[in-house]
């Protein structure tokens, strides 16, 4: 009996063709297994039970990394092996070396990996041949996709070319019974790419193991090393230094985000209490970092105090030769990214020296090119699940996929436009800040790695670098589409109109927090009528304001309606009330105690706030007079930012979020006895003077009066306050979003945007809602934030337009 079978999915990089190789081996088939770039041709020939073995165990005992997407199976006749010119293989099974693709299907590449543990174990082993080698890897781990230049994924056509095997490797890569058989990262000292140690200059001291030797001795020592990775490039010092991390700070400017650290997995512990979940993010293969809580009374012990001023710390572990080789005496290490704020991280030697050399002490770099730069992904427990703030190495570009046939989407009635729809390559390129792209083919949404601030120039650059690279790496040769946000002074905006002209195809808009919902939906492939809140800094609106607290319905045709929302504020001076937090609570309490009172109140801050004058509140006081340069909000993330300045908790936004991420820290420290106090204070609360039921519109302006008065009356310590503030406002949205589920016979309620990152109100709205017997949606493999925009983006335009 002879069979052609053909399988998608990623079944590149990770070992396929010699576990096909092994499986046919040990069925007594023979035959071959060909990588055609985008998907693996199969044939083998042999007995029928034999065949069928040989297909279970390619289904149940496929590699770790890998994925079937799809299996196919055809009959062929014996007689077809002679008319191929394959006639030997009746006698064996062959492995056969790739063939390029020209033609329009996906192929996937596998994320880069963390080191699995036969590569540490030999990385720790003396006489091994990659004994302490910083560039190990096998066919289970290390780089892929930041090495990767096009299709197929052979050595070639990666940054690995320009190092030529020596004997010893070049014999494991030949070899299907070892695990270095195939594997395009494999390499040795020998013929291997090396790591050297430079001053700010550039200047070589150091090569090979002495300069890892010699990195290691500087950083306990307290300087400050730049050190290029898999990705990117890192900043280093040791993270239980004070003075090295108050400097790197200083060279930063980066006053007082937290930064992320990283530990060995016999370490970590001893300042942090991860929960079973967390555990699994931080161990696995993906290797993350994962928001952890610190260890009350022994955080300061083991970490500079420093490193942050939340509640939580950024841990990640080693995930390559290199960071395994670092650790001596340190117990771990600031290991945050390389770039300056808003900017991509520079992955050339001469770029990072240039633009580090004002910042790091020394330089451990490496003579791989990088080809795809990578963040790394950032993770968060919230509400019994792991979150992601930030997709990127480890995940992307690993598509999602989406099964249209769930809810009747695809049906026989439309088999012929079903097809055309699974046909379509749609091109969306996201948001504006968290930047990410994503390229719909079919059912597979190929999200970019994690981009950022395309409002900067060499960020917008590096947007349009990775859309074409996500192009190239899917074979991607026409768009039917591109989709964009409605905002019309976006540069991803911009980027979308020259993609349509240069593919010659339309632009479609979708408006921010609607690109929320349709993400959030895609999410859990959940395509019914829902109710989704959607809490964030700012989106364009339909009416020209700006958006942030919105409640949305999503109807049968998948129409989404604005149903409800936080009450409008003004937002004085556009920009700088996202910058100084000051300026909202000024906006939004003069509305409730006047002009002159909030004047004098706000002017106690002076002294606090370096930066504020009596001259500027003055200012700011003819502002709301006038009207001149304000503009209309309903922004959860700046009412979030105004009860920040209230508490005297950030007066400066020195990154994206802070004052909202600095003020649920804050109330997270609240007495477990004022919580339960504050509790029954907000179940008991008579919420009409909250919420206009009529119009599901929630005054924030009382809520933040209810803080005013309780600052002024010592009610409450000022945690409790702020966890009041976010009690009441959970309260609020969960009693408008009850009320237009009910009225709309809605059994599903949803919650997305970068403020459901916030554990206090996701967790108090998810509660209350699964007891009223709602079904909820929360994010799970797409970022809640503008990270998912795209995402959504994408699936919007499909359900509106294609479904």
């Amino acid at each position: 009996m002879l069979k052609k079978i053909f399988v998608s999915g990623i079944v590149q990089g990770v070992g396929f063709r010699p576990f096909v190789y092994n499986i046919a081996e040990k069925n007594n088939l023979t035959g071959y297994v060909k990588n055609k770039g985008n998907f693996v041709e199969i044939i083998v020939n042999g007995n029928s039970n034999d065949i069928d073995n040989f297909i279970r165990n390619l289904k149940e005992e496929k590699p770790v990394l890998s994925k079937i997407n799809n299996l196919k199976i055809e009959n062929m006749d014996l007689k077809d092996l002679k008319n191929n010119n394959l006639s030997e293989l009746k006698d064996e099974f062959k492995i056969y070396s790739s063939q390029n693709v020209d033609n329009d299907v996906a192929g996937t590449i596998p994320p880069d990996v963390g080191l699995c543990e036969d590569c540490v174990r030999e990385l720790k082993a003396k006489g091994d041949l990659r004994y302490n080698y910083p560039f190990i890897a096998c066919v289970n781990c290390g780089p892929r996709f930041t090495v990767i230049k096009k299709l197929p994924y052979d050595r070639e056509n990666t940054s690995m070319d320009k190092f030529p095997l020596c004997e010893e490797c070049q014999e494991e890569y030949k070899n299907p019974n070892n695990r270095r058989f195939h594997a395009q990262a494999n390499c040795c000292e020998k013929c291997g790419p090396k790591v050297f140690l430079t001053d700010s200059k550039g200047k070589i001291l150091f090569e090979k193991e002495s300069a890892i030797k010699k990195t290691v001795e500087l950083l306990e020592n307290g300087k400050i090393i730049a050190i290029k990775g898999i990705g990117g490039t890192h900043l280093v010092c040791d993270a239980n230094n004070d003075e090295a991390v108050l400097e790197l700070r200083k060279r930063l400017n980066r006053p007082t985000q937290a930064f992320a650290i990283m530990s060995t997995e016999d370490k970590y512990k001893l300042f942090s209490e991860p929960t079973e979940l967390e555990d699994n993010a931080l161990n696995s293969y993906r290797k993350p970092i994962v928001a952890l809580k610190k260890k009350e009374n022994e955080y300061g012990k083991h970490i500079s105090k420093n490193i942050s001023n939340l509640d939580t710390l950024g841990v990640m572990l080693p995930y390559s030769g290199l960071h395994y080789l670092l650790f001596d005496k340190c117990t771990s290490y600031v290991m945050t990214s390389a770039n300056l704020p808003g900017l991509p991280m520079a992955i050339t030697n001469d770029k990072i020296i240039e633009s580090l050399k004002n910042i790091a002490d020394y330089f451990l770099l490496h003579d791989r090119d990088i080809v795809n730069r990578c963040d790394d992904s950032v993770l968060k427990q919230i509400s019994g699940r792991m979150m992601l703030l930030r997709r990127s190495r480890g995940y992307a570009p690993e598509p999602i996929e989406i099964d249209f046939s769930k809810n009747g989407l695809l049906n026989n009635k439309n088999n012929n436009k079903n097809n055309n729809i699974l046909s379509k390559n749609i091109l969306s390129v996201g948001a504006e800040l968290n930047s990410v792209a994503c390229l719909s083919k079919g059912n597979k949404f190929y999200m970019t790695q994690y981009i950022g601030n395309t409002s900067k120039y060499e960020t917008y650059n590096y947007l349009k670098d990775a859309v074409h690279n996500i192009l190239r790496l899917t074979n991607t040769n026409k768009l039917d589409m591109i989709v964009c946000d409605l905002h019309p002074q976006f540069n991803s905006k911009k980027f979308a109109n020259e993609l349509s002209k240069e593919y010659g195809t339309k632009l479609y808009d979708v408006q921010h927090h609607e690109a929320h919902v349709y993400s959030l939906m895609g999410d859990n492939e959940f395509f019914e009528p829902n109710i989704t809140i959607a809490l964030d800094g700012l989106g364009y609106g339909k009416d020209g304001n700006i958006w942030g607290g919105e409640l949305l319905y999503c109807d049968e045709k998948y129409d989404i309606h604005r149903v409800g929302h936080l009450e409008e504020q003004l937002q004085l001076g556009g920009d700088l009330s996202t910058k100084y937090p000051i300026r909202m609570l000024f906006s939004i309490l003069s509305k409730k105690i006047g002009l002159e009172k909030s004047f004098e109140f706000i002017k106690g801050y002076i002294g606090e706030y370096p930066e504020l004058t009596e001259k500027e509140l003055k200012l700011i006081k003819m502002q709301i007079k006038s009207g001149l340069n304000t503009s209309i909000t309903t922004s959860t993330g700046r009412f979030l930012d105004s009860i920040a300045s209230l508490l005297s908790i950030c007066f400066k936004k020195t990154y994206d979020g802070e004052p909202s991420i600095r003020l649920e820290a804050f109330a997270n420290n609240c007495s477990i006895s004022e919580k339960k106090q504050i509790l029954e204070l907000v179940e008991n609360k008579d919420y009409s003077k909250y919420i206009d039921y009529e119009n599901n519109i929630i005054n924030t302006t009382q809520i933040v009066y209810d803080c005013y008065e309780m600052l002024q009356n010592v009610a409450f310590s000022k945690n409790g306050i702020a966890y009041y503030a976010h009690l009441t406002l959970s309260h609020c949205l969960v009693g408008i979003s009850i009320k237009c589920a009910e009225n709309l016979n809605i059994k599903t309620i949803g919650l997305t945007g970068g403020v459901t990152y916030n554990k206090i109100i996701t967790e108090h709205i998810v509660t209350k809602l699964k007891n009223k017997g709602f079904k909820v949606l929360l994010h799970k493999n797409v970022p809640n934030g503008d990270g998912g925009i795209a995402f959504g983006q994408a699936l919007g335009y499909i359900l509106k337009n294609e479904l």
